[in-house]
């Protein structure tokens, strides 16, 4: 995305046009940016070529998994509709791998009837029931088990899932009960130590800390673990004073592990990494606003549209689709019509002027946009396009007001 002659294009495409045509709000995705981080992703990794499976729960478009699974990536998936999605779009079963902590027994007969790679398993109770459904299906079960590394991510709070006070994976202490009724069972493979701990990092020490954690288990139970997962969380920059993952640092730490660990392969679960920068909401701006301190900016996308900022205080960029030298002299707050005080995206100072019906777009929306998206306040979803070189596919129509009531 970048401007040519102040007006602001994603691909070969004019940003104002793609309004005229389709309406706003309105997602958009560059196919370019998206096969640009995929090939990024893998050639970091390359010399030891791990199992990519994308984080289905980050974009649950059915169009956008077409295209992602013909890269040869797999899925990681959190439910049986997100399973079901991932079949089809066509993704190899062997390439799936079901994670969460509250996997219903419908879940896990449909998951073990697809014979999918991995159920990685977060407590007893769960693994006692893998176990009672594989028996009476009288198959053998591939799993794993998630350990929680109690490992501070340093990121939000809200998004960390490596820490001893999360809902995630198991202690140390019970891990090893886990794992001996794994090998006391018959009908359970354990082939897999899962880990993940949060989303959004930005720094590769706290990764080096949870391969530290997992070395020392996999000592102490002295077991061949053919994959070891973990997870995704890698961050992306949503704005300029972010810092970038250093992938190199973080690359070598995991072949330092791998000299002790040479017959285990590794499986990672990206989803923001992947499609996080190639998705912008583009939106109206319905009206200008003015009180003391500050300037309303009423856009016509809401938090129904983007959760994010709302639910957990995130920043995204907002710019501007025609760009002026002139200057407002009032913050610009940029809010949603839903009647919420937290219906709101951002506030920036120094914002270029802006007046009613022209365009902005909210900027690195592609993960947790439109799949965090709802109907509140009885708001039709938006439509979402792929934009490939010159060309625009709707990918997902715009739902009326007659599906939605």
């Amino acid at each position: 995305m970048k401007y040519i002659n102040k007006k602001l294009k994603l691909e070969k495409l004019s940003i104002e046009n793609i309004a005229k045509k389709f309406g706003t709000p309105s997602y958009c995705y560059s196919y370019g940016k998206l096969e640009e981080n995929i090939k990024s992703f893998k050639k970091n990794f390359k010399s030891f070529a791990p199992l990519v499976c994308f984080s289905i729960k980050s974009n649950t478009n059915l169009n956008l998994i077409k295209e992602i699974k013909k890269f040869g990536l797999g899925a990681d998936v959190v439910s049986m509709g997100e399973l079901m999605l991932a079949k089809k779009a066509g993704i190899d079963s062997k390439k799936i791998v079901f994670s969460g902590v509250g996997k219903t027994s419908e879940e896990i007969s449909y998951a073990i009837n697809k014979n999918i790679l991995l159920i990685n398993a977060e407590s007893l109770n769960e693994i006692k029931e893998i176990n009672r459904i594989a028996k009476l299906k009288k198959t053998k079960v591939r799993i794993g088990i998630r350990i929680n590394p109690n490992t501070d991510p340093k990121t939000l709070s809200q998004i960390s899932t490596g820490k001893k006070e999360n809902k995630f994976g198991v202690s140390e202490k019970t891990f090893f009960k886990l794992f001996d009724y794994c090998k006391n069972s018959n009908n359970l493979q354990l082939k897999c130590l899962s880990v993940h701990i949060g989303s959004q990092i930005l720094d590769h020490q706290p990764y080096k800390k949870m391969l530290n954690v997992i070395d020392k288990i996999i000592h102490k139970v002295n077991y061949q673990f053919d994959y070891i997962d973990l997870g995704g969380g890698m961050g992306i920059s949503y704005h300029e004073n972010y810092k970038k993952l250093d992938y190199k640092k973080y690359s070598l730490a995991i072949k330092k592990f791998l000299k002790k660990h040479k017959n285990s392969k590794i499986i990672f679960e990206p989803g923001r990494s992947i499609i996080g920068n190639t998705g912008i909401l583009l939106s109206k701006i319905l009206y200008l606003k003015k009180s003391e301190k500050k300037n309303f900016i009423i856009l016509d996308a809401a938090m129904n549209d983007l959760m994010r900022p709302a639910l957990y205080g995130a920043i995204h960029k907002i710019l501007p689709v025609v760009k002026s030298n002139k200057k407002n002299n009032k913050p610009y707050e940029f809010v949603g019509p839903i009647c919420e005080s937290t219906d709101k995206f951002i506030t920036l100072k120094k914002f270029q002027e802006l007046k009613e019906k022209e365009l902005v777009v909210i900027c690195d929306v592609g993960a947790y946009g439109m799949s965090l998206s709802s109907n509140y306040n009885l708001r039709p979803k938006s439509t979402e396009l792929l934009i490939k070189g010159s060309k625009i596919k709707v990918i997902r129509k715009r739902q009326s007001y007659k599906d939605l009531i």
